[in-house]
């Protein structure tokens, strides 16, 4: 009871997964699951999900304990990366909510029949760009800058646990979808993946409003 009596982890749980599962958005990547399945059985097609999400679950890990790293080398700001990656999220957002990329955030949106067979599809283009993408990504770093700024020892250890936590439950809620895609897709239909992709556009643009927010008052807060 200590260790969330503080209320980090929750709130670093609750803002890591309503935002990665938006951005994600695992229904819009039941299409490009689908071609790259369709030449399996349920075994392989079972199998296929499984390694994407675990795929997707190291690139986001990696992405969040690398970002630090990765921004001291560029000379890059917390407020610019929260900026830059409001930005990312919030045009994926408008794209989903007005139709302009279909059927998912950051994902191909039409591949060719040699586009559908490499040599690992779990990895690309499912994995990448397909659920772990640019604005996905974006979000892992851009939450590794906001557990930064923590000022102690233990809201920070509770904070990570609380992000590694979401991507986990991500990648998990992801791999069911996925694996359940053939059913999804004949129950929903076109249309109501389509809701569901446009519903998911708002919230993102939400979400990109509050990172650019963020980054503002991490800017005005250095001058």
């Amino acid at each position: 009871m200590l260790w969330l009596s503080s209320g980090v982890f929750t709130s670093f749980f609750l803002g890591s997964f309503i935002s990665l599962i938006t951005i994600i958005n695992p229904l819009s990547a039941i299409p490009l699951f689908n071609a790259l399945s369709t030449h399996l059985d349920d075994r392989d097609t079972e199998a296929l999900a499984r390694q994407a999400s675990a795929y997707a679950f190291a690139i986001l890990t990696i992405s969040l304990f690398a970002g630090g790293l990765i921004l001291s080398t560029f000379g890059i700001s917390y407020g610019a990366l929260r900026i830059a990656g409001g930005l990312v999220v919030a045009r994926l957002g408008h794209g989903m909510l007005f139709g302009q990329d279909r059927p998912g955030q950051d994902r191909p949106r039409r591949l060719d029949t040699d586009e559908l067979a490499p040599r690992n599809p779990a990895f690309f283009p499912l994995a990448l760009p397909g659920i772990s993408g640019p604005g996905s990504i974006a979000v892992a770093i851009g939450l590794s800058t906001e557990i930064s700024e923590l000022s102690t020892m233990s809201a920070s250890l509770q904070a990570w646990a609380a992000t590694v936590t979401a991507i986990a439950l991500t990648c998990l809620l992801t791999w069911l979808v996925l694996r359940s895609g053939r059913m999804i897709s004949y129950r929903l239909g076109p249309n109501g993946i389509e809701v569901m992709t446009r519903l998911m556009g708002f919230l993102l643009i939400c979400i990109g409003v509050q990172f650019i927010a963020s980054g503002v008052r991490t800017f005005i807060s250095g001058i």
